[in-house]
């Protein structure tokens, strides 16, 4: 061997994501989206700060004066121990599919040394391509709809009419759905979700060939994160909902016509990400309340070596809680 291994920090992320998921998961279909959310993100700082990394929120809940917990700048974990990282967090990818009861519903952190995750500031929207290992390398942003399906579809082996793209529900959708359907490829459209549909497309079991259009940057740089070690490819730019905001981020130097690759979305192989469902999906079941203790399936991935793993955790109540100032 010419290296020692090095500590794999993705699987203490899986404790911030059970954490996360456990408390949120209470919430499932009781309408407070609010509830939901707080209950996630007090229970993901509260491991985030056990664990031995001096991190700083890249990607958060949003600036520190609306979003008092994990906003972006916080600093989290050892104040004087461990490597400086960068953290992207989502408690809860699907707030709403959690507080109706649907499907699809996860909660997600990632972590790359500091300074190499991209940060969107403001500016919260991007047009994005999502697809896994096998059409790695064959899509481009900028060219048309149906060129990049032929590209998908060739590096497949599959017919058009066999793939299946996944896109936001969106109104700002219409005319790119109405391209997809003329092309004759099956579209699945979802209410929300960006982190989970991006992974479902380097998931062989999910039947789901890319993901198009315009959703979340902070999901996508997660996404971008998990999809280093899964052995897909995302591809963004930024997108301004108005003349003004494309005004400010001029301003502010984003380049809304720049093509965002994955390692502009994070530029290290050196990244940790880790998800666990919290309602069933495709991609992950949800969390499963039992009469002493719950169970959660989590994917955890490591950008360095390419690993990609799956657990499945039984937590018991009895000693859980004797341990945890989570409220589970």
């Amino acid at each position: 061997m010419d290296h020692e291994p090095t500590r794999n920090l993705a699987l203490d992320l899986a404790r911030v994501t059970e954490a996360a998921a456990l408390a949120a998961g209470r919430f499932m279909g009781r309408g407070d989206k609010e509830a939901a959310d707080k209950a996630a993100v007090d229970a993901m700082r509260l491991v985030l700060n056990s664990m031995e990394i001096r991190g700083v929120v890249v990607i958060g809940e949003g600036e520190k004066d609306e979003a008092p917990m994990l906003y972006n700048g916080e600093h989290v974990g050892s104040e004087h121990a461990g490597p400086e990282m960068d953290i992207a967090v989502d408690p809860i990818d699907g707030t709403r599919p959690l507080a109706f009861g649907r499907t699809n519903s996860i909660a997600t952190v990632a972590i790359a040394p500091r300074g190499t995750m991209f940060d969107p500031g403001p500016f919260v929207y991007m047009n994005k391509i999502a697809v896994g290992p096998e059409a790695k390398g064959k899509i481009d942003i900028e060219l048309p709809v149906l060129d990049n399906l032929k590209a998908i579809a060739k590096a497949k082996g599959k017919l058009l009419e066999d793939l299946t793209c996944i896109i936001l529900d969106r109104p700002r959708h219409d005319q790119l759905v109405a391209e997809m359907r003329h092309a004759g490829v099956r579209i699945r459209l979802i209410p929300d979700g960006d982190v989970a549909a991006a992974l479902m497309t380097a998931d062989p079991d999910s039947g789901v060939d890319a993901l198009f259009g315009i959703g979340g940057t902070p999901e996508g740089v997660l996404s971008a994160c998990a999809l280093r070690a899964m052995g897909g490819e995302i591809q963004g730019k930024l997108y301004a909902r108005n003349d003004d905001e494309l005004r400010r981020g001029h301003e502010a130097g984003y380049n809304f016509d720049k093509i965002l690759t994955m390692s502009d979305l994070v530029s290290s192989e050196d990244v940790f990400f880790a998800a666990t469902g919290i309602t069933d999906g495709e991609l992950l079941h949800g969390v499963r309340y039992l009469s002493d203790g719950a169970k959660t399936q989590t994917l955890v991935v490591r950008g360095l070596t390419g690993t990609v793993r799956q657990i499945t955790a039984t937590h018991r109540w009895d000693k859980l809680k004797r341990l945890s100032a989570i409220d589970y």
